[in-house]
């Protein structure tokens, strides 16, 4: 994200600019007051993109850059995105990518100064449907306006929220992580002679497929059960745990977490919510379902009772399940969407006032979860029975939560809870989206865990079913990810073991050192038990220090 703030001045200049006389747009044009009307011609950019060469209309804003920022301009124009103009259409025509297209179109104008929503759309998918495919360069081609003019004003803002956004981020996690390291300096564990969670337990175990039908809300559901084998130390009932996925994701993305877990004697159900898995995106991409809709704020909490139903039901008759599950002992740990739908199981109701507050047209947040969060202000705004007392705790990863939920909501939450943020999550942002809700949680059992540098990708394992479905590009998907499958393994277990089990002999395991012990770079590991949010804002209103600002843009003329 710094990287980006850093040509982000020139950039804005050069995203939607690439075009060939008579079909696109010529000239990029942009008033900066006192200065007056300054322009670009496409075509220096073109030549730049294509061969690296800066003219004397485009070196007057390239003196004004690093050769470092030059070079991620070129590499940013050269970007080929492979989508569809299925794909392309089916989202620019949603009410997601409505919303986004408005917002882009306040930056970009059309000649006559109007918002640029409609030509944005449809050299989007003129673009994608072209034998070079959907690069920046062959997007401001299919521009259907001779001129681009941006809104620099907004740009201008958009970079100062987008800075001030980075500085917050910046700020509070390097106070939790100063907390975790204080936190942890009186440690008497010497954790390397401890069993060592993130290897597998003592249990075997066996998975089994199951196709449950809720006829009700027509509402298919493929379920893998992991079953633990009784060894002679422990036999069923065995406690039960269910994994929740994320949009566009299924069953399998938490598979590796679903095995270790079952190998310490927790049986798995792990699920796939049939109106935003990955199926079901990907049949939208290629027009063939409509695209999911705020509905699904409501089934994927009702989704999980249903399974916990079903096995209740089944468990009676049939012999594989007999015995096995104990009822009294369930978890539930969910990712992004599927952060969101544990926390409402917890016990958190959706606040419709909130909502309409922050899902005002006017609101400008950078806050990229709240796209898909406002959509819920589709529902009809009355008191929705999400709650499931038989789960007694619960592990939301990356969850989306802070208008949707609010502080309202995840305040009513009564059970134990980890929140697992990404400091680079741009998606579900780890101070609005896990940090600042950390505090509104009033049970005392509550575990923070940050880890840096990991993105909204960083916990999930490629799926053997559905690999790719989203075309994030590499850069979003952040380091090495096999640190953080090892840190989530070994503190679920941790976790489920002390609130779920109540054996004490593995708290020790939920203190700042363990997470000292177990952190690897660049994916650095910090655990918390306690944030207030007075704490919060006081991280959030310390001055930064001067090495540590973001670089602000050097490219706007100056007055010689």
């Amino acid at each position: 994200m710094k990287k980006f703030l850093k040509y982000l001045g020139l950039g804005l200049l050069s995203t939607f600019l690439t075009a060939t006389p008579g079909l696109g747009a010529e000239r990029i044009s942009f008033f900066y007051p006192p200065f007056g009307e300054f322009s670009l011609s496409v075509d220096s950019l073109e030549k730049f993109a294509k061969e690296g060469k800066i003219d004397q209309d485009l070196g007057f804003y390239a003196s004004r850059a690093t050769p470092e920022q030059l070079a991620q301009l070129r590499e940013l124009l050269q970007q080929r995105f492979n989508v569809t103009p299925t794909l392309v259409s089916q989202v620019t025509y949603s009410p997601i990518g409505e919303r986004v297209l408005q917002r882009l179109g306040n930056l970009l104008l059309t000649e006559s100064h109007k918002n640029g929503f409609y030509a944005l759309r449809g050299a989007l998918i003129i673009a994608a449907a072209d034998k070079e495919g959907l690069t920046i360069v062959n997007l401001l081609r299919r521009f259907p306006s001779n001129t681009i003019r941006l809104n620099y004003t907004e740009g201008l803002k958009i970079v100062g929220d987008l800075s001030e956004l980075l500085k917050t981020r910046d700020k509070v996690v390097t106070y939790l992580q100063k907390e975790a390291i204080a936190q942890a300096t009186n440690a008497n564990v010497n954790f390397s002679q401890q069993p060592d969670l993130r290897m597998p337990g003592k249990f075997t175990w066996e998975k089994k497929t199951l196709e449950l039908n809720d006829a009700s809300r027509n509402r298919r559901l493929p379920v893998d059960l992991y079953l633990p084998q009784a060894t002679p130390e422990q036999g069923p009932p065995f406690p039960l745990i269910v994994i929740s996925h994320g949009i566009a994701s299924d069953r399998y993305a938490f598979a590796y977490l679903a095995e270790h877990l079952a190998s310490y004697g927790f049986a798995v159900a792990a699920l796939e919510h049939p109106g935003s898995n990955a199926e079901r995106i990907q049949q939208y991409f290629a027009g063939l379902a409509s695209p999911p809709n705020a509905t699904e704020f409501i089934n994927r909490p009702l989704d999980i009772k249903f399974l916990l139903d079903e096995l209740q039901r089944r468990e009676k008759f049939d012999p594989t399940l007999q015995g096995k599950l104990n009822f009294q002992q369930i978890g539930a740990i969910g990712q992004s969407f599927g952060g969101y739908t544990v926390l409402s199981l917890a016990g958190a109701k959706i606040n419709f006032p909130e909502l309409r507050r922050d899902c005002n047209p006017a609101n400008s947040s950078l806050n990229l979860s709240l796209i898909l969060q406002c959509q819920a202000t589709d529902l009809l705004p009355k008191n929705y029975d999400l709650n499931d007392d038989r789960i007694k705790a619960i592990i939301a990863i990356n969850p989306i939560d802070s208008s949707i939920l609010s502080q309202s909501g995840i305040s009513q939450i009564q059970v134990p809870v980890m929140l697992v943020a990404g400091s680079q999550d741009i998606f579900a942002p780890a101070v609005p989206e896990q940090i600042r809700p950390f505090t509104w949680l009033k049970n005392p059992n509550k575990y923070l865990a940050l880890i840096e540098n990991a993105t909204h990708f960083t916990t999930i394992a490629d799926s053997p079913a559905n690999p790719g479905v989203l075309p994030v590009p590499v850069g979003l998907l952040g380091p090495d990810r096999t640190a953080a499958y090892s840190y989530l393994k070994a503190l679920s277990v941790a976790f489920l073991e002390t609130h779920l089990l109540n054996r004490s002999e593995y708290r020790s395991y939920l203190q700042p050192s363990y997470a000292q012990f177990l952190s690897q770079a660049p994916l650095n590991l910090s655990l918390l038990n306690s944030l207030s949010a007075e704490q919060l804002t006081q991280a959030i209103n310390q001055p930064i220090r001067e090495s540590a600002k973001p670089s602000q843009p050097q490219l706007i003329p100056n007055s010689r």
